[in-house]
């Protein structure tokens, strides 16, 4: 039987999506669940499973293309060739998002294995990584010396496109005399940019320059951006924030924590729980405009912008997140950060954001001014935590201070409310209860 593979539906506001990449051609068989394509939508990139097991006979949508939602996409025969003649079946993929991590397949003979590329027991890989790693030639020896930048240490499709990309550029003209560690698991030196997840940028052409055609992603972004700044009219205000004294709760109750939650609690949290009583306190922040209307929201759904290793960003959102207490928070933050870069992320994880804070502090930098992801109207930019003399009272004194940002639209946002929606982040974090329990 013939079974029609459509573009699934990856949430109520997605109309259409872009074929990324096939992996799979046609005459290639495929298992059910098994990862064949990938595509991307203005919302999140995901990778999509076959509906069925069988041969794919044929492809109705080219990489690049757009193609509207519950279209025919592709041709499954679930009886190999002698089925071709079959009545046929419309199905879409049963989960349209990333499946689940399945085990490896089972090591090679121990001769074939040298001896400084023991096989790691118990290594989990996806589908996707399988795959590509058979077409491109890594043994599983390989795969186990590959450095894992996803969750838990495991290896994704950058880490693995990288280990070739690094293998493909040093081989030398003749074998060596003994197997060279690819740049991700050199045991001296710093990584490359491209083992760190850095793109291939290509060659530089005669004139001096290189083109590089935008992905999708940055393509979205770079769409969004520009209509953002065409629709508000931006303003920035900037106040000091003396963090210290979260500083030395954090340090005091961190270890406990860790051993609680299994993560690390960093310092956005605190700065997530700040936002969310001042959105509370002044809700004509956390609003959009609708034509002369001003949409007041009720809930605070929080996005959390989180950098991507392909260079990308997306913005998944805390929903209901005056409903959390700060534990709560640094848990949704840290699964959403986790699912994000591991391609995790289910369509709604990114919609109906009504705030934005971001974080460009944790590379250092320590004044932001970002522009506001519509439709809502403002946004909050997180500087680096740095010790700077300070005034305290008629003294100098050595504290930790954090610059932070609010770009605010114009049209219904004014300076005083602005100024008056950081003072209150500002006034609750220096505020912090020191006796305050996880």
């Amino acid at each position: 039987m013939k079974v029609d593979m459509v573009m699934p539906q990856m949430g109520e506001s997605i109309t259409e999506a872009t074929v990324s990449k096939w992996l799979k051609k046609p005459g290639d068989s495929v298992k059910k669940d098994e990862i064949i394509l990938e595509i991307s939508t203005d919302k999140v990139d995901s990778e999509i499973p076959s509906p069925a097991s069988g041969v794919l006979v044929e492809l109705l949508a080219k990489e690049g293309d757009v193609v509207a939602v519950k279209s025919k996409i592709a041709t499954i025969d679930t009886e190999g060739v002698a089925g071709a003649s079959a009545p046929s079946a419309t199905v879409a993929p049963s989960e349209p998002t990333p499946v689940a991590p399945v085990a490896a397949a089972a090591p090679p003979p121990a001769e074939a294995v040298a001896a400084d590329e023991a096989v790691i027991p118990g290594r989990f890989y996806s589908p996707l990584v399988k795959s590509l790693a058979e077409a491109n030639n890594v043994s599983l020896a390989e795969l186990s010396k590959i450095a894992g930048s996803g969750q838990g240490g495991r290896v994704n499709k950058q880490d693995l496109m990288a280990y070739v990309e690094s293998r493909t550029t040093a081989a030398p003209a003749t074998p060596p005399a003994a197997p060279t560690p690819p740049p991700s698991v050199t045991k001296a030196g710093p990584p490359s940019k491209i083992a760190a997840g850095m793109p291939d940028l290509g060659e530089w052409q005669a004139d001096g320059t290189k083109i590089i055609p935008m992905d999708s992603m940055r393509s979205a972004i770079a769409d969004h951006m520009v209509r953002s700044k065409a629709t508000s009219p931006h303003v920035y205000s900037v106040q000091e924030i003396d963090v210290s004294a979260i500083s030395k709760w954090r340090n005091a109750n961190k270890d406990a924590f860790a051993k609680q939650e299994g993560f690390n609690l960093s310092f956005t949290p605190f700065f997530l729980e700040a936002t969310i009583k001042a959105l509370q306190k002044y809700p004509q922040v956390n609003a959009s405009v609708q034509d002369k209307k001003i949409i007041l929201k009720r809930n605070v759904n929080l996005g959390c912008a989180v950098a991507l290793e392909n260079m990308g960003l997306i913005v998944p959102v805390i929903k209901k997140a005056e409903e959390k207490n700060l534990v709560g928070i640094a848990r949704s933050l840290n699964d959403l950060a986790l699912r994000a870069r591991n391609r995790k992320l289910l369509p709604d994880d990114v919609a109906g954001g009504t705030f934005t804070v971001t974080n460009p502090g944790v590379f250092g930098t320590i004044i932001g001014n970002p522009i506001i992801n519509q439709p809502q109207v403002a946004i909050l930019c997180l500087g680096a935590i740095k010790k700077r003399p300070v005034v305290v009272g008629d003294a100098i004194a050595i504290r930790e201070m954090c610059y932070v940002t609010l770009s605010y639209d114009h049209r219904i946002v004014d300076g005083m409310l602005g100024g008056q929606f950081l003072a209150f982040i500002r006034e609750y974090r220096e505020g912090w209860d020191m006796k305050r329990t996880l």
